[in-house]
């Protein structure tokens, strides 16, 4: 048995009723919240006591699309200014390169850089699997780290020389990757409470799979009780290529291969009209929405606004830090609530007199950073901070110079103003983060094993 008490923090619960909390506390025993309140209403006692006076603490924020292996292959010259179709083909070669120590290695990097971010909760889409790597090099890593993972198991079945994107070097046989992801989900899978493994069937796209091995996967996980993700909609290439392949748009195909339900959640979902979003929501199929990546291959703006009001689930994703360079989540907050004003002034809000017609704020960016990507992801046990869910949270330092002057509301501060590394992050009553240091890795030492990994793949 183990206790935490967290006193005199500015306490956001995210909860049903939106509450924040000044000088609030959690008390938590073996990783779950056992109070949240007033101090006043908290135990004066427990194994370890941190005061986090002049912090805001929060919710640990839930990433639900990302490519951790990608963190090898950031700012490479060649892809710099290329669209997805193009950007893909240029670094495939760089990443049939892969083996299973680079796997570690990354997902070590990503989850380190998003442990310090505020993340707590990961899904990542690993889709290739060169030269022996597998998914549980990734898991291990994670299990190492100490973040939850959604741990995807993607694949690509449909090569060039079958008419699709990918190089036939980093395609698998069908029967493989079906046998794989039966083993993955028997060997991994926890259904629990608390789980901090939880695997995913993930063909990677609609141009790189076949529609069969699409209805095998979601017959396997509807068997197991597992969720499903895919890429869909992120540009307009797709959507002829869908159209032409298919006879079908993106979200139509979807409902062809059996791709609809609560246990299915899209990546980007851009180039969606509004009968598709209806679809979504007649279904409750979540979205992935990573806005840094959008903006960075020029893919587009995905309707956030119009999902919400029909009642999608929404979460955030950095993506891959190869189109994003970088894997952090506050900041991809900040960026999602930036992107939707965009959005607005390009459809004419500054014209508009509807009295109901609002701007994303501050709280509804960090509402789909904890709350949105918990229900993608299909967990009820994150997202908040309630009495019985997990004691996974974050908080942030306000007596910093990145926060001088915006002390008046501490919650708006730390999505408008320039993201920082946060000062504490803790995944089930353990620390991962403290005093803006990692504590479950070696900063140093992983940076330079990184950056060795990285120059071998990029020089061959």
């Amino acid at each position: 048995m183990s206790t935490l008490l967290i006193k005199n923090a500015y306490i956001v619960t995210m909860d049903d009723h939106q509450r924040e909390i000044p000088d609030g506390g959690l008390f938590i025993r073996d990783g779950f919240i056992e109070v949240v309140g007033q101090i006043a209403n908290l135990p004066t006692a427990a194994d370890e006591i941190i005061d986090l006076k002049g912090h805001v603490l929060l919710p640990g924020l839930v990433n639900t699309h990302h490519h951790f292996y990608q963190t090898l292959t950031r700012a490479v010259p060649a892809a710099q200014d290329a669209n997805l179709f193009n950007w893909l083909k240029t670094l495939y070669p760089l990443w049939a390169r892969l083996t299973p120590e680079d796997i570690f290695i990354s997902t070590s990097t990503a989850l380190a850089e998003l442990a310090l971010s505020g993340c707590t909760t990961a899904s990542d889409h690993l889709y290739l699997f060169p030269n022996g790597s597998k998914l549980d090099d990734e898991i291990a890593a994670a299990s190492e780290l100490g973040l939850r993972l959604q741990a995807s198991r993607g694949s690509m079945s449909l090569g060039e020389s079958q008419g699709g994107l990918p190089p036939d070097s980093v395609v698998d046989s069908e029967d493989s990757i079906l046998k794989d992801s039966l083993r993955l989900i028997q060997k991994y899978h926890d259904a629990k409470p608390g789980a901090m493994i939880q695997i995913v069937l993930a063909p990677c796209s609609p141009f790189s799979v076949t529609g069969e091995l699409m209805k095998e996967s979601a017959k396997l996980a509807r068997e197991y009780g597992v969720h499903l993700h895919t890429h869909l909609a992120e540009t307009e290439d797709e959507e002829q290529f869908c159209l032409q392949k298919f006879g079908h748009r993106p979200v139509g195909y979807m409902q062809e291969v059996d791709w609809v339900g609560d246990d299915v959640w899209f990546a980007h979902s851009i180039w969606v009209n509004d009968e598709e979003i209806q679809v979504f929501a007649k279904h409750n199929c979540g979205v992935a929405h990573c806005p840094s990546s959008n903006m960075r291959l020029a893919s587009g703006i995905a309707p956030i606004k119009e999902y919400r009001k029909a009642g999608v689930n929404v979460g955030l994703g950095v993506d891959g830090s190869a189109s994003n360079d970088g894997s952090h989540l506050l900041a991809e907050a900040r960026q999602a609530m930036l992107l939707s004003r965009v959005r607005e002034g390009i459809t004419g809000y500054s014209l508009s007199n509807d009295p109901n017609r609002k701007l994303m704020t501050a709280r509804e960016a960090l509402y789909l950073g904890t709350r949105g990507g918990a229900a993608v992801l299909g967990r009820k046990d994150i997202g908040s901070l309630e009495v019985g869910k997990c004691a996974d949270f974050f908080a942030v330092n306000l007596n910093r110079l990145d926060y001088a002057g915006a002390r008046h509301d501490p919650v708006s501060a730390v999505v408008f103003c320039q993201p920082v590394r946060v000062d504490y992050t803790m995944v089930g009553g353990k620390w991962i983060v403290k005093e803006g240091q990692l504590v479950t890795v070696d900063e140093r030492q992983l940076v330079e094993k990184h950056n060795q990994a990285s120059k071998r793949l990029l020089v061959g």
